[in-house]
């Protein structure tokens, strides 16, 4: 694991507005939040709400207009975008509802992509990641050989393989059927738990709260948590 531990994501205030043509759609209005470290959290909201933007906040893809956001002791708004590319390839791994393979790499090859553009060689473990989703026997193949289902796993691999603390996840489910879908939030919830990993999942099927061990909503620019049953 690396040197930084699991880490709560903190948003402090947070304002942001994206711009759709000529209008302008408030996301957040001085929002506030806290993401548990090393549990899963839901982040719920209908599509278009801007569930997306928060993700995009929070990996340092953009930053806000107004307040803080803050990973452990880290503020990531107040880095520059080349600290922030950096801090994201070391301490963060996306998954995103369109898997993202690159057609002409293997499965091998795609997910040790970031590994190497971190500098580092994880091929024994991005085997034995593929063993724990059952797509060991299929590293050699291609992206198009592959189920919807086979390619968010190996998406799912690429997003641990350099090790990260923070494993951010926009609608991984959206381009599965609901077995596959299922299947999916299953893995990725075995493999961040045994990891240890924070993981936050924007979405907007509600059936996967029960999974969660906390779930927010996005509401007229503010993060409600839900109080969930125990």
């Amino acid at each position: 694991m690396n040197t930084i531990q699991a880490q709560a994501i903190r948003l402090e205030n947070v304002s942001m507005v994206y711009q759709e043509g000529p209008e302008r759609h408030q996301v957040l209005k001085q929002a506030n939040a806290s993401f548990p470290a090393g549990k899963m959290s839901l982040l719920l909201g209908p599509s278009g709400s801007g569930k997306s933007t928060i993700l995009n906040l929070i990996s340092g893809l953009d930053t806000p207009e107004q307040g803080k956001i803050w990973f452990g002791e880290t503020c990531l708004s107040a880095l520059s975008e080349q600290e922030r590319t950096l801090f994201r390839r070391k301490h963060i791994g996306l998954i995103f509802q369109f898997f993202n393979l690159i057609p002409t790499l293997s499965v091998l090859e795609n997910i040790l992509l970031p590994a190497r553009l971190n500098g580092m060689h994880q091929k024994k473990k991005a085997l034995e990641l593929l063993d724990s989703v059952g797509l060991k026997d299929r590293q050699n193949s291609f992206p198009d050989k592959l189920s919807g289902g086979e390619q968010q796993r190996v998406a799912l691999v690429r997003a641990l393989i350099h090790d990260p603390e923070l494993i951010l996840a926009d609608e991984p489910t959206g381009n599965l059927d609901h077995a596959n879908g299922y299947e999916m939030m299953r893995l990725l919830l075995e493999l961040s738990q045994s990891q240890q990993k924070t993981l936050l999942v924007v979405t907007h099927n509600s059936e996967m709260r029960h999974l969660s061990d906390s779930v927010f909503h996005l509401e007229a620019g503010q993060l409600k948590q839900e109080a969930l049953n125990t």
